[in-house]
């Protein structure tokens, strides 16, 4: 099988779930990494049997077919603009830039130069998301009618080494986890036409508590309590929720209802879980087994994205979709805002489903 060489730009604290993620594909072959701490990128390529570039040089690299860009948030738009500047294919840890403007330019920036723009999450394409995704295919459901989406905690800094960009511009929950949910979101019921939302800011500060950072104080800059509906294209309305200010809850992940049944479906954060449905005329759940592997992880986007540029296919986690994503996340807190509804001006086509029943490390027939 040909395979592509891919580098890691950012050898921060998600660095190491791509190496693992990125293993098990024969299509991809991670082979170099650099940092704007060279140090650190030196002590991560000793680990993972790499090496190790400044990052000009790792740019300059003709060996390089990919490069994934794990970089903070706010710097995404412009390092993913170097790499394809560098005429690589990019593929970036979400979300794809802060602003519209920042991804557009991203976007049209890939288009224009011929390459691939890839962007995580890349969680739908795991067991759980594709076998939610087969069954609203498959009308177990009916027609989507709404949905909702929930992802609410008390914030990073109890736990992350470098909690401090959650909550600065570029940061907050709806641009940290929305991308999870939004995107699984897209996956299963296609684009979004118009939002509306409301949004605060319920702390001025943080008071870190991770070894790292023990009570360290972090400024708040962003919303950190989102809330809205989604309106889509075909009609359906989901409920979303994305919160840094809550100590507890019992909600569900993801729900979608239709007009023959409901589906649960699981943490769109992982690529397992398990997916369960009510179809008409019972009020009793029952599982769905996974017809899709959960044997993947971070990195099988950029997996997907390899065989899309060998075969000439779309790819799955593609800039459109990120950017459509980032348009529906900051739409919320401008409704917010501006106390009105906002159009959502972009769309795009919906991911292909994965086929069902591929082997381990596989993701074409």
């Amino acid at each position: 099988m040909q395979s592509l060489n891919v580098g890691i730009i950012g050898t921060g604290n998600i660095a190491p779930a791509y190496i693992q993620g990125c293993a098990p594909f024969d299509v991809i072959k991670l082979t170099a990494c650099a940092d704007i701490l060279e140090d650190r990128a030196q002590a991560f390529a000793a680990e993972h049997g790499l090496t190790a570039y400044s990052v000009d040089d790792l740019l300059a690299r003709e060996d390089l077919d990919i490069i994934v860009n794990l970089t903070l948030p706010a710097a995404h738009a412009e390092v993913s603009l170097q790499i394809i500047e560098a005429g690589k294919h990019a593929y970036c840890e979400k979300p794809l830039a802060i602003n519209r403007a920042d991804g557009e330019a991203v976007v049209k920036a890939a288009k224009a130069a011929g390459v691939r723009m890839g962007c995580a999450p890349d969680t739908f394409l795991g067991g759980g998301g594709q076998t939610a995704r087969k069954a609203i295919d498959d009308g177990l459901i009916g027609a989507p009618v709404a949905a909702t989406a929930t992802w609410l905690s008390h914030g990073h800094e109890s736990w992350h080494p470098n909690a401090g960009f959650y909550y600065l511009e570029g940061g907050g929950p709806i641009l940290d986890m929305g991308p999870y949910y939004v995107t699984a979101l897209l996956n299963l019921m296609g684009p979004v036409a118009r939002v509306s939302g409301s949004a605060r800011m319920t702390f001025a500060e943080r008071i870190a508590t991770s070894e790292a950072l023990m009570g360290q104080r972090l400024p708040v800059e962003v919303n950190t309590h989102v809330a809205g509906a989604l309106e889509f294209e075909s009609g359906a309305i989901a409920t979303i929720i994305m919160s840094f200010d809550v100590w507890g809850n019992n909600l569900p992940m993801i729900e979608i209802h239709g007009s023959e049944g409901s589906l649960s479906v699981p943490d769109p954060n992982r690529f397992d879980g398990e997916v369960s449905a009510v179809i008409s005329g019972s009020r009793e759940w029952v599982d769905i087994p996974l017809t899709h592997s959960s044997n993947i992880g971070r990195g099988a986007g950029v997996a997907d994205m390899a065989y899309a540029i060998l075969s000439g296919r779309p790819h799955r986690a593609s800039g459109d979709l990120a950017f459509h994503a980032l348009d529906v996340m900051l739409a919320l807190e401008e409704s917010s805002a501006q106390g009105r509804h906002i159009e959502i001006t972009s769309t795009l086509e919906q991911p292909l489903a994965l086929p069902a029943g591929l082997a381990d490390g596989v993701l074409d027939m």
